[in-house]
């Protein structure tokens, strides 16, 4: 069976349309995302083969059938996880990080005995961040996001819009051989780089702290910060999990 597979950005914006706060129904984002890799299908006429032949997880089932998802077990994030692109989320480590490691931000179950999208973000973006950061510095990173751990009003940022963001950032990056262009033009002009001088990427991380309008200076920094960090982090997520594709292969075909 074809797995089925999100982006980064796919699954932040699945996560807000969850939560009632995104623009499109979460199953037509997830129509989007599965006619991406089935064009030449969809072309052909031959959408329900492709389709049978896709693993469809039980989550996703329920979202198809249009239930009404209140909240969310580890196994149903895990089996989020497990369509993100780069990701290696399991049901052990993330009961790991809910009872000991980053118990005080991840606290008990919030949704009855099923956790809230925004927990299920916070888990996504451990994830991501522990490709290059040890939990220290992660959770150091929290403290000046989410301030007071056992409120969430006081955060600078929920944890769904944080992922959606840097999601959006690295996947726009990605994505446009132009900005990219741009941004190698622009880094070989200066002999110690900086990306606070770099145009391309300065103008989408603008782009989009001009929604926190609630926020200070320093403030706006420190989620700019987090962005820049969180994004780098996904880019290493993404080689690590290539130099294992090759690894493999060298195994593999060792014949």
């Amino acid at each position: 069976m074809e797995a089925f597979t999100l982006s980064r950005k796919e699954m932040s914006v699945l996560l807000l349309s969850l939560t009632g706060n995104g623009e499109r129904k979460p199953l037509r984002i997830l129509q989007e995302a599965w006619t991406k890799f089935h064009q030449e299908e969809v072309q052909k006429g031959l959408s329900l083969s492709a389709f049978l032949s896709t693993d469809i997880p039980p989550i996703l089932q329920k979202i198809i059938k249009g239930t009404r998802v209140r909240g969310l077990s580890l196994a149903d994030i895990a089996a989020l996880g497990h369509l993100i692109e780069y990701s290696t989320l399991s049901v052990t480590t993330m009961q790991n990080w809910v009872k000991r490691d980053f118990k005080e931000y991840l606290g008990s179950p919030r949704e009855g005995k099923k956790y809230s999208v925004n927990q299920a973000a916070l888990l996504f973006i451990i994830d991501d961040l522990k490709a290059v950061l040890d939990f220290e510095s992660i959770r150091q990173l929290f403290r000046i996001l989410f301030l007071k751990p056992e409120r969430d009003d006081d955060d600078l940022v929920e944890p769904a819009e944080l992922y959606y963001g840097y999601a959006e950032l690295f996947e726009d990056l990605k994505t446009s051989p132009a900005l990219q262009a741009q941004g190698i033009a622009e880094r070989s002009a200066y002999k110690e780089y900086s990306w606070k001088t770099d145009r391309t990427i300065s103008g989408f991380l603008e782009k989009r702290l001009d929604r926190l309008t609630h926020l200070t200076r320093s403030q706006r920094d420190a989620v700019q910060n987090m962005l820049m960090i969180a994004a780098i982090s996904v880019q290493t997520c993404y080689y690590q999990s290539l130099a294992r594709q090759y690894f493999n292969a060298a195994l593999f075909l060792d014949f």
